[in-house]
């Protein structure tokens, strides 16, 4: 029976395996989802498989540079709790992960899970940390930054990463920026790449909260034009003040600097996960119990 590519995602789902796991064990067990699940099982996946559903919003944002310093990698690694982000072994995995995602160029997260870590793939390696440490341990996502300018890199605490591309300036600028996005998250370089839907969305809102002032509407249209004009500048890199001198924006720092932003990308770990609220008599239980 030919095993299709619906099979290994229903039985990644059910079990919490390895793309190439599940698919070898479909084609040992000739398509058979049921006696696929117990080979994983039996193949000693089962306790990493049973962890596979806590949620892992903890962990570590692994940075990885070329030798060049215009290449650049950051992969997002988590696991469940703050204490097993500082253990040393989970940290050896996500720097070795990271490395492979830069040296090895993966397209996607499966293609990086391919890859070898002393000799077994990646999968391979979470899985037996998993059983090791005992806790679920994930591979999110990665962002790779490759640029003819200069390259700025920057991770704080481990919890966000952060790579800044520019034209013109020099090294200390481009991490003194990457350094900005971290503490300031602007979510755009500038106001021309604010899409048109987000643009009028936000001036929907504004106009409706300058309309319960009562003022005429010349008057409403000059409050939302500034209020815009503000907001703009708060979610945008070069509107907003200089994370080192407030005094000045980015866009006047990069105009003295004589240089330009390309491109950002800025990695939160956890951001975007659904977090359990437990409290302590059930975090207590859970250990004792060991679940």
């Amino acid at each position: 029976m030919a095993v299709t590519a619906a099979m290994v995602k229903e039985l990644r789902e059910r079990t919490g395996a390895g793309m190439m796991e599940c698919k070898k064990a479909l084609v040992e067990t000739n398509g058979d989802l049921d006696a696929a699940i117990e080979a994983l099982r039996k193949s000693g996946l089962a306790q990493a498989d049973k962890k596979a559903s806590r949620i892992a919003a903890e962990g570590k944002i692994a940075l990885a540079i070329s030798e060049g310093g215009n290449n650049a990698v950051m992969v997002e690694v988590n696991c469940e709790t703050d204490f097993v982000a500082k253990d040393s072994s989970f940290n050896a995995f996500a720097e070795a992960v990271a490395r492979n995602a830069l040296n090895d160029e993966p397209t996607d997260v499966d293609a990086l899970m391919a890859t070898t870590i002393d000799g077994a793939s990646v999968e391979e390696a979470r899985q037996a940390l998993v059983s090791k440490i005992g806790e679920n341990i994930k591979v999110r996502r990665f962002v790779r930054d490759t640029t003819s300018g200069t390259l700025g890199a920057y991770v704080h605490g481990g919890k966000i990463g952060v790579l800044v591309s520019i034209s013109g300036g020099d090294e200390e600028l481009a991490r003194d920026l990457a350094m900005h996005v971290a503490a300031l998250n602007p979510e755009y370089i500038s106001a021309d790449d604010v899409p048109a839907d987000v643009m009028a969305h936000e001036k929907d809102i504004l106009i409706a909260q300058a309309q319960d002032s009562g003022k005429p509407a010349e008057i409403i249209e000059k409050i939302v034009t500034g209020r815009l004009r503000k907001h703009l500048a708060g979610i945008t890199l070069l509107g907003q003040p200089f994370v080192k001198d407030g005094d000045i924006t980015v866009a006047k720092l990069l105009e003295q600097k004589s240089a330009s932003v390309i491109s950002f990308d800025r990695l939160a770990v956890g951001e975007g996960i659904e977090k359990k609220e437990d409290n302590f008599a059930e975090e207590v239980m859970q250990q004792v119990t060991g679940g």
